[in-house]
């Protein structure tokens, strides 16, 4: 396992502290544990992304929001 310095707001970092004490864990854990949840929420987006087929779509469609082009229904993203 890797080791990475993180920079908390020292409010925060007290409120977590206050946190991990009251559950008698270790501020480590939490935060891991915080970043697994992260990356799970995440999955999804990554997934697309990876597909250069929707990342494609994405980027004509946002080119097509700048230029005012009206978008398609959802029917029509049904067919």
């Amino acid at each position: 396992m890797s080791t990475a310095t993180v920079r908390i707001p020292e409010k925060k970092r007290d409120i977590l502290k206050v946190i991990a004490s009251f559950e008698k864990r270790e501020m480590k854990e939490i935060i891991s544990e915080l970043i697994d949840e992260y990356i799970e929420r995440h999955k999804e987006t990554l997934d697309l992304l990876s597909r250069p087929e929707w990342v494609q779509a994405i980027e004509e469609g946002k080119a097509e929001v700048a230029k005012g082009i009206k978008g398609k229904s959802l029917d029509d993203l049904a067919d």
